[in-house]
């Protein structure tokens, strides 16, 4: 599993590439564990291929789940994780929607995919999700622009566990060089604003969630 508690580097999870893939990913590794800012390496279904320290130190409060946990899956962890508006601020529509618009568009370029139809199964079970991810979504994208759905250059809000930076904002670079693309993985990088804003993390916290529902759509009548 390549997350992995305190200050241990991730292990690359086997490719079917071969041995020079592999041995790359353990480069990798190296180079990823020395960039101070949370990055993460991910494949077509977002589950975590490696993670350095600086992302596993941002998670490091997050609860255990069974399939959910942010070093596994990371839009499983956004959708599903009762925690993560603890981490990720203003959830629903910088973190949320933008990864689930991401999630739609992948089903529809790889819809036999058994990973992403477990995910899309899930979605389906909660009647609130399913409804955002129907009704609500499309709406959103309409409302706000295709760009916002981009994860390249997007700055987010973050609470940080780490009272140095508390509520602050991450600028999301997606820098993946070619050997990567061609694995099918693709990076990203949380830059921490160099300025973070005032508020203290627990002031702006927001309680646990029983499930993982969405607001952008009504609860249906009883």
């Amino acid at each position: 599993m390549a997350y992995q508690a305190g200050g241990q580097r991730s292990v690359p999870r086997p490719v079917p590439d071969g041995s020079e893939a592999q041995a790359y990913l353990q480069d990798y590794a190296g180079y990823l564990e020395a960039v101070p800012f949370p990055s993460v390496v991910l494949d077509h279904r977002w589950d975590v291929v490696l993670a350095n320290t600086a992302f596993r130190t941002l998670f490091r409060e997050v609860g255990p789940h069974p399939t959910a946990l942010p070093g596994d899956n990371f839009l499983r962890f956004v959708l599903f994780h009762p925690d993560a508006p603890s981490v990720l601020g203003d959830h629903e529509s910088s973190w949320c929607l933008p990864m689930m618009a991401r999630f739609s568009a992948a089903v529809e370029r790889n819809g036999h995919d058994h990973g992403l139809q477990a995910i899309r199964r899930e979605i389906a079970q909660d009647p609130l999700m399913e409804a955002a991810y129907r009704q609500g979504l499309p709406h959103w994208i309409r409302a706000v622009g295709e760009e916002a759905v981009e994860h390249d250059g997007a700055v987010r809000p973050l609470l940080h566990p780490d009272p140095r930076w508390g509520a602050t904002q991450c600028r999301i670079v997606a820098d993946t060089p070619r050997t990567l693309q061609d694995l099918g993985y693709m990076r990203l990088t949380m830059v921490l604003r160099e300025a973070p804003a005032p508020t203290p993390r627990r002031a702006r916290r927001r309680p646990r969630r029983s499930a993982a529902h969405l607001s952008v759509v009504p609860a249906p009548e009883v």
